[in-house]
């Protein structure tokens, strides 16, 4: 018989294998696809490079180097990879290794989870490449985004909760902590739960000091923020998080986040609904048997998972190719699959007594295979776009309007491979367009005549936008030089991209240069009348 030792190595050798060669397969897939070098599936990635570089060769941090601008949602996440540049050199790939370091990470912890809790290496295998792919790890791996890290330090928390007599595990609880909220500023939905988890069980000293580790860094960046753009958080939080504002429309917003957020919110039902009520059936079933304090204790990860899930839902975001709920839906499984070990033990018998569990079970594998489908799709074309949109935009603007001031909205690429001068209309890299963006405002006439002003005011070039975005609303007094349209669009927010002369005196300059730069072959340019 295999000793637990053995089955936790022999385990995670298969594991790591199975998992980084999909990931390989996938990244040669993109690779083949972008002229032979890797580009990642989501823009977003490059917004962290831009302020990386900026921070790690000008002391900037921003996403530019010509100003401090709050760009990055995970501010660890980026002064980790500008430290990495700092030391390495500007690569690109930086992300990417720094993901596939803790992918590794990551399949390690939860080996070591899963083979405490099953003795032999198939069930182990089983359960961890469930959770690996029912959070689609492999895509967050290959998106170059600070996921990957938000769920490493989410499953160590976890796994050190899971072990919290122990000291070492006690101190690993809250060093994840510490980390957590600034990698991912959603993790103070999970401090105040597991405090609030740890008052029921009055866990006092627990209690504080969760909140006390998990709030001080964040109150820290917060002031930092403030004294540098007037807010605490930020853009990307500022601008698509859920805002109070305690007046007439108060009972709008209460509507929009019970109701259109959570309870009509069609994400959700894919996401978190069948998890929650599986644990919600385990916790019902020891309802009687256990009294308020133990029912607690031995439901404890079920009832935090499962109030994290809702509060996600209702304040902040489950778009995103499932990368904002990945730690959740690692949570989820870390959860589950021990309550339902009777049926890695004995199928046949499990499936019939647990009918209702199993056909859960059941559903669950479907929003498994769900997911990886849509990933496939994702990791497919996702690469494709990026390159063949804001890759080209990107080596256009450098090739012509290196140091020029560009007004865009999809501002990753375009700033980490260019020195622009940039404003932002959603606000992420511009905190002057906030009021215009934030709580999910409408454009309108005010927003156009602003744009209108400042961008004559400030003398900017050129504009590189898409058209929708603006709803009818594009300044009057820029001309439009040539559309950009690729295919198949599916990372990216529309097939075109619309170019314009801000400063109307260059345009047939910029229309000759769109002309004789060489753009991707897959990339249909059209010039305008």
């Amino acid at each position: 018989m295999n000793s637990p030792s053995n089955v936790s190595v022999k385990s995670f050798g298969i594991i790591i294998f199975l998992f980084l060669t999909v990931c390989f397969g996938y990244y040669l897939n993109t690779v083949s696809k972008t002229d032979g070098h890797y580009v990642y599936l989501i823009d977003d990635a490059y917004i962290h490079l831009a302020m990386a570089k900026n921070f790690a060769l000008h002391n900037v941090w921003g996403v530019t180097k010509y100003e401090f601008s709050s760009t990055s949602s995970s501010p660890l996440f980026t002064c980790i990879l500008s430290i990495l540049i700092k030391v390495f050199g500007n690569n690109d790939q930086i992300p990417l290794y720094f993901n596939t370091v803790f992918g590794v990470g990551i399949v390690y912890i939860l080996n070591r989870y899963y083979s405490k809790i099953f003795k032999n290496i198939q069930n182990t295998v089983i359960a961890v490449l469930f959770t690996l792919f029912f959070a689609v790890l492999h895509l967050q791996l290959l998106s170059g985004m600070e996921h990957i890290f938000h769920v490493f330090l989410f499953v160590l928390n976890i796994f050190c909760l899971s072990h919290f007599k122990n000291k070492y595990a006690v101190a690993g609880f809250y060093f994840s902590l510490i980390l957590m909220g600034l990698v991912r500023f959603e993790s103070m939905f999970y401090f105040v739960i597991l405090a609030f988890a740890f008052v029921l069980i009055k866990k006092w000293e627990e209690v504080i000091l969760t909140l006390f580790i998990g709030f001080i860094p964040i109150v820290i960046f917060c002031y930092f923020n403030y004294q540098h753009d007037g807010y605490l958080f930020p853009n990307s939080v500022v601008v698509k998080g859920t805002k109070f504002s305690f007046d007439s429309n108060f009972p709008y917003q209460l509507k929009s986040i019970f109701v259109d957020n959570f309870l009509l919110n069609v994400s959700f039902y894919k996401i978190g609904f069948f998890p929650i009520i599986m644990c919600l059936i385990f916790i019902l079933k020891d309802f009687k048997q256990k009294d308020f304090h133990n029912l607690i204790k031995d439901n404890f990860l079920l009832i935090i998972i499962s109030l994290l899930m809702i509060c996600h839902t209702m304040f902040a975001d489950l778009k995103g190719a499932f990368r904002y709920e990945a730690y959740i839906l690692a949570g989820f499984s870390m959860a589950l699959i021990p309550k339902v070990k009777g049926m890695f033990d004995d199928f046949k018998n499990y499936i019939k007594n647990e009918k209702i569990v199993s056909g859960l079970v059941v559903v669950n594998v479907i929003l498994l295979i769900y997911k990886c489908s849509f990933a496939h799709i994702m990791l497919d074309h996702g690469g494709k776009n990026i390159y063949e949109q804001q890759i080209q935009s990107a080596k256009f603007l450098h090739t012509y309007y290196n140091t020029s001031k560009v007004v865009a909205n999809d501002i990753g690429a375009i700033t980490y491979f260019t020195d622009i001068h940039l404003l932002d209309i959603v606000g992420l890299g511009s905190k002057e367009m906030i009021p215009f963006s934030e709580n999910k405002k409408p454009i309108d006439d005010n927003f156009e005549n602003f744009l209108s002003q400042y961008t004559f005011n400030n003398k900017y070039d050129i504009a590189v936008i898409y058209d929708e975005w603006f709803q009818g609303h594009v300044p009057k007094t820029w001309k439009k030089a040539a559309v950009l349209k690729i295919k198949n669009p599916i990372s990216v927010s529309q097939d075109e991209v619309s170019i314009y002369s801000v400063n109307i005196d260059n345009l047939q300059q910029l229309k000759r240069n769109i002309k004789k730069f060489g753009w991707n072959r897959n990339v249909q340019v059209t010039i305008t009348d």
